[in-house]
This record gives C-alpha cells, structure tokens and sequence, in this order.
C-alpha cells in the first residue's frame, strides 16, 4: 500500500444497518491526490448524477490523506457528498484529531449509505466497526 495510508475503508449501509471493510485502490491513492481526491473519484463511481441529493441513495463519504497522523500539521479529513445546495460536488475539509483517530483505529475512510430508521452510530474501535443505537 501507499505510504501513509492502512488500505481499508468502512463501507456502512445504514438502511441495512450493516457495515463492511474494502480495500483501498492503490492506483487510485497515486493518482487522485490526498484524501480529498481520492473520495471525490469514489463519490463518481458511487451515485448516478440524476442521484436526489437528499434521497438515501446519496453516499457521504469521509476520508483522510497519507499525511494524517504522520506530520503535526496535517490533521485534516474530507467529507465528500453531493450537494443538495449545487446539485454537484459538495466538499468539505476539517481540521482536528478525528482524522488521525480513524487512522489510528486502522481505516483510510469511511463510506455511509442509504439512512436509518432510528437514531444510530457508528463506533469504530481497534480495527472493528458497528452500528448501535443511539
């Protein structure tokens, strides 16, 4: 795998309320720069453009770049979805210690699809995900 990044991403599907562990594309990690590239190739191959922005069949997906948790100053993770303001990309960059938690507990990113029924969360601890209530 490219260097800074574990290769593994949660994919969660909410309306099943089930959640699985992909892989990363390394071509992908060398060709779309960062974490931001990366989950904005993802988000094209996810969703259909005629896809309703606040529709459950929208994706937000979360993801770090190769340089979290291994330089200070670069603790930044994307949140990558379809913008139900532009109807296109809709993009997000943040600072802070989540980033570098995600990749501490052995995930790149994090896929979320579909929506639940009742309230729910995702703990993620020790290279192991699930769903609970809330």
């Amino acid at each position: 795998m490219v260097f800074g990044f574990n290769g593994k991403l949660l994919d969660v599907d909410l309306s099943r309320g089930e959640v699985r562990v992909t892989e990363l594309r390394e071509d992908w990690c060398r060709l779309y720069v960062g974490g931001s590239g990366y989950a904005t190739r993802l988000l094209y191959d996810l969703i259909d453009k005629e896809t309703e922005p606040l529709s459950p069949d929208n994706v937000l997906i979360v993801m770090t770049g190769p340089f979290v948790d291994t330089f200070p100053i670069s603790p930044k993770t994307a949140f990558v979805t379809k913008s139900p303001l532009t109807r296109y990309l809709g993009k997000s960059i943040v600072g802070g210690s989540f980033g570098a938690m995600l990749k501490r507990a052995g995930f790149d990113g994090i896929i979320f699809r579909g929506a639940s029924e009742k309230p729910v969360y995702l703990a993620v601890i020790e290279g192991q995900a699930e769903i609970k209530d809330a």
